[in-house]
Formats: C-alpha cells, sequence, structure tokens
C-alpha cells in the first residue's frame, strides 16, 4: 500500500466513531478548531455525526457511524481525523468493512483514547499505519504547540520526535485553557541499556483489553507477519485504576500478545495518576507483570490522557532511545 504524507493544503474529514461533540466545551473547541484550520489553509468535510448525539452514549446509531467512517475512506481526504472519544465505539466493529478498506487508497486515520478500536483493528487488520493522536477539538488553541504541532510534523513525515518538559495533572475547565506545566517529568527505566527497534503498537489499555479475544483480535498473526522486526508494545489508562490495569495486562498476556517477538514497552500516564487500590500503584501494576520479559520498559512517558501527549505512529517502524531524562522515538520507514 503507498503511504502517503500530506503537503499543501490538504483535506481533513471529520468522523463521530464514537461520541459526537454537543456538550461543552466540545463543541465550542471543534467549531474553534474548525477555524484554525483554515489558518492552516487545511480544508474540512465535517461528517454528519459530528455534532450528533442520537445514539446509545454515542454520536448515532452503529451503522450510520461506521457508513460516516466508509464515505470518509472513500473520499478524496488526504486525513480522517475523529472528533471525540467516548465509551461505546466497540460496537462499530461489526459494521465496519475491513475488506473494503484493505481495497482502497490509504488515508490516515487519527485519533485518541476510544479511538483506539480503530487506530488498532485498521493497523493489525489492514497492517496499514494509523496515529494514536489528538482528536479534532484539540485544535481550539492556536497557535499550535505540543501534540497538535507534532501531529502535524508526523502527518508531513518527519521523523523525530522528543517527550515534552512536564506535564498537567490539573485539568482546566476553561474553554481555551493554556498550558500550565504543574508536574515535571520523570521517566523510569527498566532493562534499557542501548537504543531498541521494533514496530509501534498499541492504545487506550481499556479498549484494547475489550478487543482481545475476540474476532477483531489480529494481534498475534500481525506480530508473526512482522517478526524480522518485532513490536514495541505502548500502553496508557483512562477509567482503569491499577488493579485494572493489573488484570488487564493478565488477559493480554494470557492470550498470547506477549509471546514472541516484542522489543520493549513504552507507559504513558494513567489518568488515575496516583491510584493506589489495594496498596498497588499504576507504576507498579505494569512492572508486576511486564518486567518478567526482561525487556526495555519505560515508564511515565509523554502519552495518555494526562496532557500533553505524544501523537504515536501506529504501525511505524522507530528506533526509541531515552537519554536525559527524555524519550527520542525516531521513525526509520
Amino acid at each position: 500500500m503507498d503511504i502517503k504524507y500530506i503537503k499543501t493544503n490538504p483535506t481533513f474529514y471529520l468522523v463521530a466513531p464514537s461520541f459526537g461533540c454537543t456538550t461543552s466545551p466540545y463543541d465550542k473547541r471543534l467549531k474553534k478548531a474548525l477555524k484554525t484550520f483554515s489558518k492552516l489553509k487545511i480544508n474540512t468535510i465535517i461528517g454528519p455525526n459530528c455534532f450528533k448525539n442520537e445514539g446509545i452514549a454515542s454520536s448515532n446509531t452503529p451503522y450510520l457511524r461506521a457508513q460516516e467512517f466508509h464515505d470518509a475512506y472513500s473520499s478524496n481526504a488526504d486525513v480522517i481525523i475523529s472528533v471525540g472519544g467516548g465509551e461505546l465505539m466497540l460496537d462499530i466493529l461489526q459494521q465496519i468493512d475491513f475488506d473494503l478498506i484493505k481495497t482502497k487508497p490509504f488515508k490516515w486515520f487519527i485519533g485518541f483514547s476510544d479511538n483506539t478500536n480503530l487506530t488498532y483493528t485498521l493497523t493489525t487488520i489492514c497492517d496499514i499505519p494509523t496515529i494514536y493522536g489528538p482528536n479534532a477539538p484539540s485544535f481550539y488553541s492556536y497557535p499550535l504547540q505540543y501534540d497538535t504541532l507534532d501531529l502535524l510534523r508526523l502527518l508531513r513525515g518527519e521523523k523525530i520526535f522528543y517527550g515534552y518538559e512536564g506535564f498537567m495533572l490539573e485539568k482546566s475547565k476553561a474553554l481555551y485553557p493554556k498550558y500550565n506545566f504543574d508536574h515535571k517529568k520523570v521517566i523510569t527505566s527498566y532493562f534499557y541499556t542501548k537504543p531498541f527497534n521494533g514496530i509501534l503498537l498499541g492504545g487506550c489499555l481499556d479498549c484494547l483489553v475489550n478487543i482481545c479475544g475476540t474476532k477483531f483480535d489480529n494481534t498475534k498473526t500481525y506480530i508473526n507477519n512482522h517478526k524480522d522486526k518485532g513490536i514495541i508494545f505502548y500502553f496508557e489508562a483512562c477509567d482503569l485504576n491499577s488493579v485494572g490495569i493489573k488484570r488487564a495486562l493478565l488477559k493480554l498476556k494470557y492470550s498470547g500478545w506477549f509471546d514472541n517477538n516484542i522489543k520493549g514497552f513504552l507507559i504513558g500516564r494513567s489518568l488515575n495518576y496516583f491510584d493506589e487500590s489495594f496498596g498497588l500503584t499504576t507504576k507498579q501494576a505494569y512492572l508486576s507483570e511486564l518486567q518478567e520479559y526482561k525487556i526495555p520498559i519505560l515508564l511515565d512517558i509523554d502519552l495518555g490522557h494526562i496532557d500533553p501527549s505524544l501523537p504515536i505512529k501506529n504501525g511505524g517502524y522507530t528506533t526509541i532511545s531515552y537519554e536525559n531524562n527524555n524519550i527520542k522515538i525516531e521513525y526509520l520507514d
């Protein structure tokens, strides 16, 4: 498949495969983001579900949400970007025609959180890269910085990305907040001795555990098909507490996801950052299940539901380096 990076005046097709933007501040931010796209000379097509709330905890019925995505993938747009995360995107997978998508010219799909249901399955089933990154309303702030700026750099084919100088645990409820880092970044490494290579694969653990073991779980086949390069899993969590994270990792482990050709683990910041359920911290939950593989683990990288979060090319072949308390991601494809 011919992978194309964006050039001048690209077209973004906005879709709502999970939530639509119907409540504040998301609806206002999306409208503001549309103005930002215009300033950036990015053309936009707004899917019919983007400002709707007509489904069960979703923008519309599973069929109509999937139809919107199919229409976007069949369009002349360069990029498909989700307008929101949510809760029940899993229910559109039955409606997605993955075989049809394999026959279409490549398009980038970008989404965060619940959009793991598509970023992960499109990569593992159709063997195409996707981007686990900011949803469209994140572009409300202009000029761009951090995650949205890096997303455009990634879409343009730039290769090298670094983590950020800090992060924010306090979520601002202001309509147009400015970044105000209230915590200094501290990445912890285990079994890291030198840069390591592999294909990035992962997303929101809350979603991955629901995909695992279903007919949409093509993980082991994907890993086997890319055994010459190996896999670097990246995980972050939204609603899961520390015990929930441990249970999710156990399910992935028991399902054989980590059996072969795994080169490392990148772990982002859980939304329940300070959770210590039953005396178990989120960091301990990850280590308790992953350190037995004795491969590099980087904990607390700039990824997850705590801002800012690096966009990640799912399916991208990379070199991962850790130096001066920062992560460096260099894409090799």
